[in-house]
């Protein structure tokens, strides 16, 4: 969340009540409790081609990335979420 709110001062986090939101005019990702060790995050990267670790996905965003531990959030991560947030 910090690397996240760094990105700008319109940063929006919206907690809802399974997931939080990440918005700046609109959602550009999402994190959900995918289990109990592991998170999922939703990113809005239209156009974006599919990795090993950046699944397509349907619905509210266009990719996701599983999430197990801190050191999986790193500079690529950050990087996918950053391209999300400057396209929306």
């Amino acid at each position: 969340m910090a690397a996240v709110a760094g990105f700008g001062s319109n940063v929006e986090i919206a907690p809802k009540k399974s997931s939080v939101s990440l918005r700046r005019h609109k959602q550009f990702a999402l994190i959900e409790a995918a289990s109990a060790k592991r998170l999922q995050l939703g990113i809005n990267l239209a156009g974006a081609p599919a990795t090993e670790r950046l699944l397509l996905a349907g619905g509210m965003s266009t990719h996701k990335v599983s999430v197990a531990s801190l050191a999986e959030v790193d500079a690529e991560l950050l990087g996918w979420l950053r391209a999300a947030y400057v396209g929306n």
